[in-house]
């Protein structure tokens, strides 16, 4: 490993009630919460959600560098991620080792890239999304269907 890449976060968190925290990055405040219907505020997305917000964002980021980095305009970027998740876990009932089994993003990309550039994007994103590494790393099976328009 690159010790020279490797830079620290820090994120903090303040639980202001059973299903809210305010969380804190930099300068950038956000709030993760539960429905109402789950006793919260509904003030943010919930943990889970929140989860596959960060793969969605990450996918952009990363896609966006990679067409730049081949030359390749992206005129539009729409992602949807829609997920199996196995809430055992969460509702405490049991353990669960892999609690979202499946992920399926949808990429819908409206770019100038040659055949060639588009495969190198979709191939490309796989390696270098961190949060797809991770979230693929735990066992969670990604599929990408990419739709050039």
């Amino acid at each position: 490993m690159n010790n020279v890449n490797l830079v620290k976060m820090k994120v903090e968190g303040s639980s202001k009630s059973h299903s809210r925290a305010d969380i804190i990055s930099r300068d950038v405040e956000s709030v993760i919460d539960e429905p109402e219907i789950r006793g919260g505020t509904n003030l943010g997305l919930t943990p889970t959600e929140t989860l596959l917000a960060s793969l969605i964002g990450c996918s952009n980021v990363i896609t966006h560098r990679i067409a730049e980095k081949q030359g390749v305009k992206i005129e539009n970027l729409d992602i949807t991620a829609d997920a199996k998740f196995d809430k055992s876990g969460a509702s405490i009932i049991e353990e669960i080792e892999v609690p979202f089994p499946e992920v399926i993003l949808n990429i819908n990309i409206k770019c100038d890239a040659n055949e060639d550039q588009f495969n190198k994007i979709k191939e490309q994103l796989k390696m270098y999304c961190p949060i797809s590494k991770v979230i693929a790393n735990s066992g969670t099976t990604i599929t990408e269907n990419w739709n050039k328009v």
